[in-house]
């Protein structure tokens, strides 16, 4: 039995890219996935390929930028399974351009998603997983801890803040709850998040650099393997004793 099996995972932006595949690796593991994403025709059939193998997944529909939406899917899991043990924030878009092109709903829109929505997530299971005493947030954040491209402010904006954030909760809550940053190169083709970059020749640099990227399996199996790491559960918070504080930024690349 591994650390993953039975645990209750909620994953945003689960339709596509790295919250579809590991919403899949997970389930494999023997996760309950809970999965939230717009798409509901492709969560809909996610689901019905995860519980026809044997696995064990739900879904909701979730706009991350939308508070009771989020809301009602952290609602929504704990009607299904009593507790949260795991949220992996996965949503993110990255529609990049110069900031002299001025594309200001692209701006508002990698700000709602990339970042609002991160914190909704947080602010949705954050009282249930204080109550329990236990749980476990994933943040995905695809750039490097340093440095800014042509094209890509905004978006590295976002990225930069999810890891204050990150960092943020984790001493808040340090000892009782857990706080990954997963920091993915830009992953494999067929993943969608660079499709709406608008400059041309950002997007044809991101394209070159996909072709050698780290593809989203890979990704998810960082996920999983930060999960595993922290074997949290109802009987180890009762059994196990204070916690010291934890090394500083719990961090997966």
């Amino acid at each position: 039995m591994t650390a993953i099996q039975e645990k209750v995972v909620l994953i945003t932006g689960a339709s596509s890219g790295i919250g579809e595949a590991t919403a899949r690796l997970l389930a494999r593991r023997g996760a309950k996935v809970v999965l939230g994403a717009r798409r509901t025709d492709r969560l809909a059939a996610l689901v019905a390929e995860i519980n026809a193998t044997g696995g064990t997944a739900s879904f909701q529909r979730l706009d991350v930028t939308h508070r009771p939406d989020m809301e009602a899917f952290a609602e929504f899991a704990l009607e299904t399974h009593e507790h949260i043990d795991v949220l992996v924030n996965a949503a993110g878009v990255m529609p990049m351009s110069p900031l002299w092109n001025r594309k200001i709903e692209e701006w508002e829109l990698m700000i709602d998603v990339n970042l609002r929505g991160v914190l909704l997530g947080i602010a949705a299971v954050l009282p249930t997983m204080q109550e329990q005493g236990w749980g476990h947030i994933v943040n995905v954040a695809p750039v490097a801890m340093q440095g800014v491209s042509p094209s890509s402010a905004v978006y590295h904006g976002t990225q930069y803040a999810v890891n204050a954030i990150s960092e943020g909760l984790r001493q808040e809550h340090a000892g009782r709850l857990h706080v990954t940053v997963v920091r993915p190169e830009v992953h494999g083709p067929a993943d969608p998040l660079a499709e709406r970059i608008a400059a041309s020749f950002s997007r044809e640099r991101m394209r070159t650099h996909r072709r050698i990227a780290v593809p989203l399996d890979a990704v998810a199996r960082s996920i999983a393997g930060a999960i595993e790491g922290y074997g949290i559960t109802a009987s180890a918070v009762r059994a196990q004793q204070p916690r010291q504080r934890p090394h500083p930024a719990e961090y997966v690349q």
